[in-house]
């Protein structure tokens, strides 16, 4: 059922283009351990031709033909776009399961949200026709004012590797209704839904220089792209460390910048819930996406009364979970993405053990699976709040217990996080 992975360039000025150094970067499959092809590694060099395209793309014909066309032609290839993209689900759905691990099933599902993303900001790059020079009323009949909305210019668009192709999404489809130009800047762990998406920019014929995709590392590529004096705005989602680092370039060029962060998110558990609903809802909150979510709900908080039969369920349906490769019917738990992410998620899970807390259930390599880096789902209870667990986001699938007595406890528990 394996897919073979397509060799790809880089995506600049609505073409493949090889990198100026012509480095490339292996691409490991995280249940195999095995290099299963190599995507192409930008430097500062190519991201300078990237911001030159996306400039010129935005100036072209005098804006008309990108960034002051109406939102209607935007929309026209934005929905092409999302078109190609839901003819293409079954190949992208099983190129980002074995790119990143995530079960087929979810991956499948991330491609829906895609088109349907693709499909939502072109309802809205139409409803910017309407909007433009909306009147503003003076109390002076001598002044006229309006609003009249812009694209804000060269975006650069930084994207994190748990949902590769639909967090770029989010990022794009906004970007290019807007009427910006784009430098897209992949995470080099999960890149190749990305480089497809520029495939399908090319059959739609979108205009060039509109969207530009840049795979590569972190140091070489995005803090290149992060710095340029050309690009108006970043946006990015990954760990707060390069979010601070790039609010930082962004800083000495007064730029503004979006991030979207990490996160150590609670869910409360009080004792009038239906346990098994709860239970469910808990399981999904912490373990979907292989629990690499910066919005999982990681620190359950539940109520002492009931606490041990909670716990009991949960155990219950954590055992449940099937944990396999991904591309395997009913996989519900797939490996970590790279091999740096499982040791750090490992090294979480042993250091609470030595900290006093008391691993409840999994906390190791699932013993069925020799190869891949598969980390059992993993719920750690007698966690006290200056455990490394409590305060610190694992991204894996680690799932920290406390319980409360009264809801002001929950309510404090809760905010207990930076």
């Amino acid at each position: 059922m394996s897919i073979p992975i397509p060799h790809r360039q880089l995506f600049i000025d609505g073409d493949w283009k090889v990198p100026v150094l012509k480095n490339r970067i292996p691409i490991i499959n995280p249940s195999t351990q095995h290099i299963i092809g190599d995507i192409p590694a930008a430097t500062k060099e190519d991201v300078d031709l990237a911001v030159a395209a996306a400039k010129a793309a935005l100036s072209r014909n005098k804006g008309a033909d990108w960034a002051s066309a109406s939102g209607s032609v935007r929309a026209r290839y934005l929905r092409a776009i999302a078109a190609k993209i839901t003819e293409k689900k079954p190949e992208l759905a099983k190129l980002e399961a074995i790119d990143c691990g995530k079960p087929l099933d979810e991956a499948a599902w991330d491609i829906d949200d895609v088109a349907g993303c693709f499909e939502f900001y072109a309802d809205l790059a139409e409803k910017l026709d309407a909007q433009q020079k909306a009147h503003v009323s003076l109390p002076m009949d001598t002044f006229k004012s309006y609003v009249l909305k812009e694209p804000i210019g060269v975006v650069a668009l930084i994207t994190p590797w748990n949902y590769p192709l639909l967090m770029a999404t989010w990022k794009v489809a906004p970007a290019l209704a807007a009427g910006c130009a784009a430098i897209l800047k992949p995470s080099e762990l999960a890149s190749v839904t990305c480089l497809e998406l520029a495939e399908i920019c090319k059959e739609v014929g979108l205009p060039p220089g509109v969207l530009n995709i840049l795979t590569g590392l972190g140091p070489e590529a995005g803090a290149p792209l992060a710095a340029h004096p050309d690009v108006d705005k970043i946006a990015f989602t990954g760990s707060s460390a390069t979010g601070s680092k790039i609010m930082t370039a962004a800083a000495q060029l007064i730029k503004p910048v979006s991030l979207e962060l990490g996160g150590k998110s609670p869910i409360i558990v009080f004792e009038d819930v239906d346990l098994d609903k709860a239970a469910e809802w808990t399981i999904f909150g912490c373990f979907w996406t292989n629990g690499q979510i910066c919005s999982a709900t990681s620190r359950l908080i539940v109520h002492e009364s009931i606490a041990t039969e909670f716990l009991n369920r949960i155990v219950k349906w954590v055992k449940n979970i099937k944990i396999s490769d991904p591309l395997e019917e009913g996989c519900r738990l797939g490996p970590i993405v790279s091999e740096g992410q499982y040791e750090k998620i490992l090294k979480f899970i042993s250091n609470a053990k030595s900290e006093g807390a008391t691993i409840l259930t999994g906390g190791s390599r699932p013993e069925h699976l020799k190869k891949g880096f598969f980390v059992e789902p993993t719920v750690i209870t007698d966690v006290t709040t200056s455990m490394q667990i409590w305060r610190e986001e694992v991204f894996g699938p680690v799932l920290c217990v406390k319980t409360f007595s009264t809801e002001e406890e929950a309510i404090d528990l809760a905010n207990d996080t930076v």
